[in-house]
């Protein structure tokens, strides 16, 4: 497989800049996987609006992060499920629901076992849910206006899961202790 480059700032492509300037002062740091995506200005971009809008959408941090977390396993992207997993448990989830999680399985809290049932199904089916999909979802607690919100999310986790199993960038020390293997 091809290498590619994890930009810094100084090395990415000038469009793709401030992206990754936004990125580190969010994070504090340029995820590995940005620096990989920064190789393209336009999928960066494209990346980084659809970002924005997951994270003000109507779901709270914590059940964004069983969406990504989800995803991320579904897609079997394992810098995206050391990523999301840190980032899970700093939003509370409880390490028994992020463990389900990893493993495939749903969480014990219902809202969020609600959450990765429909987007573990949606991805599988390739967007193919049946009323009974839904209605489990609408009887979690959610509105229909949510279920099209699941597949903002999924959109973005579909960007960062295929950059992160093309490149294959590099896990941060800091998510180590997250490592997965599918």
């Amino acid at each position: 497989m091809s290498k590619f480059q994890v930009h810094t700032i100084g090395s990415a492509p000038e469009q793709s800049k401030p992206v990754l300037q936004q990125l580190q002062q969010t994070f504090g740091f340029i995820p590995n996987i940005a620096g990989a995506m920064a190789e393209s200005p336009m999928l960066i971009g494209a990346f980084i609006n659809l970002f924005q809008k997951v994270h003000s959408g109507t779901f709270t941090e914590a059940q964004i992060q069983t969406l990504l977390l989800t995803n991320a396993v579904t897609n079997a992207c394992t810098w995206a499920v050391a990523f999301h997993t840190a980032l899970a448990l700093n939003e509370g989830l409880t390490p028994a629901d992020v463990e389900a999680l990893r493993a495939g399985r749903a969480p014990a809290d219902r809202q969020h076992a609600a959450l990765s049932t429909l987007t573990k199904t949606a991805i599988l089916r390739r967007g193919h849910l049946d009323e009974r999909d839904i209605s489990a979802f609408l009887e979690a607690g959610f509105r229909r206006d949510q279920v099209l919100e699941v597949l903002a999310v999924a959109a973005a986790s579909t960007i960062t899961n295929y950059v992160g199993s093309i490149t294959q960038p590099p896990l941060e020390a800091q998510f180590q202790v997250h490592a997965w293997t599918a």
